[in-house]
């Protein structure tokens, strides 16, 4: 697959890496709006997409079934988040052999949010892993996984500084991860220092900026406050008075998020990771605006 970039007229020098991250489903009607999405997005060509789980691991069960399903009916590598969230260390590395025998070879590590929800104390399960770091050494300790790990440009909500933080990123490079996909962020500025001091520590694997086109403002920026993430006000503005308007709130969503996306790929970024809330058409567009086109074999009869 091929990157075209509209503004140089001139093809990449190498293409683009994108993947996807999906989040498995309540009831039968967001079931079938995952799978269309899937089904939408699948032609793209993605390294791999991602399911999460849900907070406190409340979506466990749902996250296997729809990895499973991934593997089983796709042609995509999924990537299955793990969390040291209310599991002992027995149960997860159950779950971490199944993937192994069914042909997951691509985990998400993280530590998780906790059980009783963001901005409260998290409490490891006392037989459980303490850590992402812990977790990502005992999955490496099961089978040869590609190991992905969260990072935050903007320092995660729960952490007393970015050193410690970058100090964690280490240590979990360390014990395994090959590849860290960073918290959403709207000021791509923050990425570049984020990543010029992780390159500093030493850390040289990959940062992959983790994208969220924005489907609700208003949820966006409600989650981004719980997470840590700056909303400009430049963005606030975009989307002022359009809270009755849906349609102009989705071009405008599309043209914030090529944006974002242009200026990290002429500030040499060539790896993207969409955060898609399940919905295929904002992100399709903007790969397409990055000259990623539906690879014909990959492309549902």
């Amino acid at each position: 697959m091929s990157a075209y970039n509209p503004r140089s007229r001139q093809p990449q020098a190498s293409p683009l890496g994108i993947s996807f991250e999906f989040f498995p489903p309540k009831n039968e009607a967001m079931a079938e709006s995952l799978w269309a999405s899937v089904q939408r997005l699948a032609p793209l060509g993605p390294r791999f997409v991602s399911v999460t789980y849900g907070a406190g691991g409340s979506t466990r069960e749902r996250t296997h079934q729809t990895v499973k399903r991934i593997l089983d009916e796709t042609g995509l590598k999924p990537a299955a988040h793990l969390t040291c969230v209310a599991a002992t260390k027995a149960e997860t590395d159950e779950i971490v052999r199944t993937y192994w025998d069914t042909g997951v070879r691509h985990i998400v590590a993280l530590r998780g949010d906790p059980v009783t929800g963001l901005g409260t104390p998290f409490e490891a399960h006392p037989e459980g892993y303490q850590s992402s770091v812990d977790l990502v050494a005992g999955i490496k300790a099961i089978g040869d996984f590609e190991v992905a790990v969260s990072a935050y440009p903007e320092k995660h909500p729960d952490s007393p500084s970015l050193e410690v933080e970058l100090d964690l990123l280490k240590r979990k490079v360390d014990a395994g991860a090959t590849r860290a996909i960073t918290q959403f962020f709207f000021d791509n500025d923050h990425y570049f220092r984020y990543l010029d001091k992780v390159r500093a520590k030493g850390i040289d694997i990959e940062i992959v900026p983790g994208i969220l086109p924005v489907q609700n403002f208003k949820s966006a920026a409600s989650f981004a406050r719980r997470t840590g993430a700056d909303v400009p006000d430049w963005l606030a503005a975009r989307f002022e008075g359009l809270d009755d308007d849906a349609e102009t709130r989705r071009l405008v969503a599309a043209a914030v998020a090529v944006e974002q996306v242009f200026d990290l790929l002429d500030r040499g970024v060539g790896e993207f990771h969409f955060y898609t809330m399940n919905k295929a058409d904002l992100v399709f567009a903007i790969c397409h605006m990055l000259g990623l086109r539906p690879e014909p074999s990959r492309i549902a009869a």
